[in-house]
C-alpha cells in the first residue's frame, strides 16, 4: 500500500526524514519496501514510443513490442494490455535498477 507522507502528516506530526520514519516503522513491525519521491525517476528510465505490438509466439498473455527511444529500437516482452502502437511509455533498458532493487536484464 502506498502512503503519502502528506497524508500521514494530517494524523500525526512527522519530524524525521522519510528514511528515519521507514526505519522506525520497520522496527515497529510495519515493513517499508521502498521510499518513492514524487516526481523522481529512477536513473536510466526514459520515455520510449511503442512502434509495433505483436502477440508473443510462445505465450498467450505476453506481447512482443518494438520500442523506439530516439537513440535506437529495442525489442521488449510485455504483459500489459493497455497500450497500442504510437503510445509513449516509461522504458528501462537492460542494466537499469528500479526502486526495490529489481534489475532489468536481457533474457532469451
Amino acid at each position: 500500500m502506498l502512503v503519502p507522507l502528506s497524508w500521514l502528516n494530517e494524523y500525526v506530526d512527522v519530524d524525521v526524514t522519510p528514511e528515519e520514519l521507514a526505519d522506525k516503522l520497520t522496527f515497529s513491525g510495519t515493513e517499508v519496501e521502498a521510499i518513492l519521491h514524487k516526481g523522481e525517476c529512477p536513473d536510466g528510465v526514459i520515455v520510449g514510443e511503442i512502434l509495433e505490438v505483436n502477440p508473443h509466439p510462445d505465450a498467450d498473455k505476453l506481447h512482443l513490442c518494438r520500442v523506439s527511444t530516439g537513440s535506437g529500437t529495442h525489442s521488449v516482452v510485455c504483459g500489459a494490455d493497455n497500450y497500442t502502437a504510437g503510445d509513449k511509455a516509461a522504458f528501462a533498458p537492460s542494466g537499469t535498477v528500479l526502486p526495490g532493487g529489481m534489475e532489468i536484464k536481457s533474457r532469451k
